[in-house]
């Protein structure tokens, strides 16, 4: 994993980091970059920025990760204008880093090596929706609400919710899921076809509106989480599915999070077809009281919500309250109104900034691990020992169904000794979920962040068949270069 620059081999707090590119050896020559920018230039007029601030902008997530900013930010309205901006790219060689919100919480839309960044947020035009046959197709800066709200009168629904309001581009090049997968899968289960500029700047297009097919290699399902490395996702034709007659959330609390793990545990076992289960422990549940004014009691808590008819959904919460009782659970608190229902999610999607709120000054280093639901309950008792004797606050969060949990950590990355130690017991949890045949990222995704375990969790093969493939696609790796696998 990259450090942070201007690191102290203290505990002495530095400077702040300069908001400059990295250097490297790598980086393109002055007089192609230079000549790069100037065809940008003249093609998109005030669609292009030189601005530091809008640079920084682009050049960091959401994440601790020292910003490292584009030589350039671009603005394209079309597939026709991402194609063109890439041939002059590919023609200087140039760093090419797509850019949907900057949500992302693995240094996915940095530029260690400068370039340009295509921030896709004005391709946001709802383009087809078929409700006959549950399909939609999307320019990439569309957002997950907004498409959901164009949609609304059709009776259907789009259900990938990974919290954030990302766009739908970000959410296939990063393979997101969030809250609802446990029944709706994810992006790479929702995804049918794509449009994408690929390294020379070609347009191509992948998949079809059929439910299903046989032909050839599945080149949308490779797209889905590059990450951008492969190529730039311009358009996406995706599943929908119908809104449920009825909705029911409900928050329900237990003793400890062993407790809580069990009642999910049970809850897949028994085949109840849950809609979200989300697991948060009692430290986070308390700064989401003070920081959304809510008055949940302050007990490791599963976030919950049901879907189907109205009877379906009253058998499906009578079968889970006699779980969850099982397990000591109480304290159940129901809502079925779409208003109450909002509310409670909002509180659920608020963690991160709530847990931010409790450490002022601090920046948020979040990991997250996807494992068996078996060693769910191991693997998060494991943790919170190593806890135990960390100088570290851990907050514990996340998808329980799928086994995908989340730690969020506050620290001052000017901090060498709090950088060191949140590294250590990120790989001691990575390690642990590895062991376990699990993942080091069930949503986050690799970027830089998590580049250094690809080759521990796939191994020697696997990798080169990564490089092949990107060697294939992008001989002079300028597709957001430093990510995802080594070129």
């Amino acid at each position: 994993m990259l450090r942070l620059q201007h690191i102290a081999k203290t505990g002495e707090k530095m400077s702040t980091p300069a908001l400059q590119p990295l250097k490297h050896e790598n980086k393109p020559a002055t007089d192609s970059l230079a000549a790069a920018m100037q065809a940008l230039k003249l093609m998109l007029g005030d669609r292009y920025s030189v601005s530091e601030s809008v640079r920084l902008v682009h050049g960091k997530g959401e994440a601790w990760h020292a910003p490292q900013l584009p030589d350039c930010v671009c603005f394209p309205e079309s597939t026709d204008e991402v194609s063109r901006i890439v041939k002059i790219c590919a023609e200087h060689r140039i760093p090419v880093i797509p850019f949907g919100v900057g949500t992302s919480l693995e240094g996915h839309t940095i530029a260690p090596l400068g370039g340009v960044s295509i921030d896709l947020g004005r391709m946001n035009q709802v383009l087809q929706v078929h409700p006959a046959d549950m399909d939609c197709r999307v320019q990439a800066g569309v957002t997950r609400k907004q498409l959901n709200q164009a949609i609304r009168d059709t009776g259907l629904f789009f259900p990938i919710d990974p919290g954030a309001d990302a766009t739908l581009g970000g959410m296939t090049a990063t393979r997101a899921s969030g809250t609802n997968a446990v029944r709706y899968g994810t992006m790479k289960d929702n995804v049918m076809s794509l449009t994408l500029v690929n390294a020379a700047g070609e347009i191509v297009q992948t998949g079809g509106r059929a439910k299903k097919s046989s032909a050839g290699y599945d080149l949308t399902r490779l797209m889905v989480g590059s990450e951008g490395t492969l190529g730039v996702i311009t358009e996406i034709g995706l599943r929908l599915h119908g809104m449920p007659e009825a909705m029911m959330a409900a928050v329900a609390t237990f003793p400890d999070l062993g407790s809580a793990v069990a009642t999910v545990m049970d809850t897949i076992q028994v085949g109840l077809p849950i809609a979200r289960i989300e697991l948060v422990d009692r430290d986070t549940v308390q700064a989401i009281n003070s920081y959304s004014k809510t008055d949940y009691p302050v007990r490791d808590t599963l976030f919950l919500e049901f879907h189907g008819s109205e009877r379906y959904v009253e058998e499906q919460v009578e079968l889970f309250v006699e779980l969850a009782g099982s397990h000591g659970g109480s304290d159940l608190e129901w809502a079925r109104h779409e208003e109450d229902r909002n509310n409670l999610w909002q509180a659920r999607h608020d963690a991160y900034l709530a847990i931010l709120a409790k450490y002022p000054g601090t920046q948020g280093f979040t990991t997250d691990v996807c494992v068996p639901i078996s060693n769910l309950a191991e693997i998060i008792e494991f943790i919170k020992a190593v806890l135990v004797d960390s100088s570290l606050e851990g907050h514990i969060l996340g998808h329980a169904g799928d086994g995908n949990f989340h730690i969020v950590f506050c620290i001052d990355p000017e901090i060498s000794a709090q950088v060191d130690e949140v590294y250590r017991v990120n790989d001691l949890l990575i390690d642990k979920a590895l062991e376990m045949e699990g993942t080091c990222t069930g949503e986050h995704g690799i970027g830089f962040g998590k580049l250094k375990y690809m080759r521990r969790e796939h191994g020697d093969e696997a990798i080169a068949m990564m490089q092949a493939v990107k060697k294939g696609l992008d001989p002079d790796n300028i597709m957001n270069p430093g990510k995802t696998v080594t070129a």
